[in-house]
């Protein structure tokens, strides 16, 4: 099996095939557009001078996916990249790109984690998630399993007083709480 965090190495020949070097076959752009979709690194490099042709063949790709139909890169900012190759910003330009970029995904992988708990970006949800445990905590403390000081211990069973007595703290509460709304 091959190692994910390597980059694969794919081998550009005279003949401007492409060669996957990790299972001895020949790939297209779109194959090599898909490892990259599925999070690989990809390197790309001419088997007779040893140059490195990633940014190469990574703009033919966008290039590819552009001319297509599947415009991502609206004209003001095609229009602005090639305007910085121009001038002298260029050096500014690629920090700029990756730092965009990089909060892009940050705040893509935000998102997601949000929908997994929507409730999570609620205010004072973690306020009242401490609320919530720490009630139960209270209540269940003493039974067996519920991580109060008997369930640690191991043995020892409620008996019927304890359940009536938690039956009578859970009225309590139950008239406290009436008497509040």
């Amino acid at each position: 099996m091959a190692d994910n965090d390597a980059p694969l190495l794919i081998k550009r020949y005279a003949s401007r095939r492409l060669y996957n070097t990790e299972t001895s076959d020949y790939v297209t752009l779109d194959d090599i557009a898909q490892f990259i979709r599925d999070g690989r690194e990809v390197q790309i490099i001419d088997l007779k001078s040893g140059d490195d042709l990633t940014r190469q063949y990574l703009l033919q790709i966008i290039a590819d996916h552009e001319s297509h139909g599947e415009n991502v890169l609206p004209i003001n900012v095609l229009t602005d990249l090639v305007r910085s190759y121009t001038t002298g910003v260029q050096s500014v330009v690629p920090q700029f790109l990756q730092m965009s970029f990089e909060m892009l995904r940050d705040g893509q992988s935000k998102m997601m984690e949000n929908f997994s708990n929507p409730m999570a970006a609620m205010p004072g949800f973690e306020a009242m998630q401490a609320q919530q445990e720490a009630f139960l905590k209270a209540m269940t403390g003493n039974w067996k399993g519920a991580g109060g000081k008997m369930g640690e211990g191991g043995a020892e069973e409620a008996t019927a007083e304890d359940l009536d007595e938690i039956k009578k703290q859970l009225a309590d509460l139950q008239a406290k709480l009436s008497k509040m709304s």
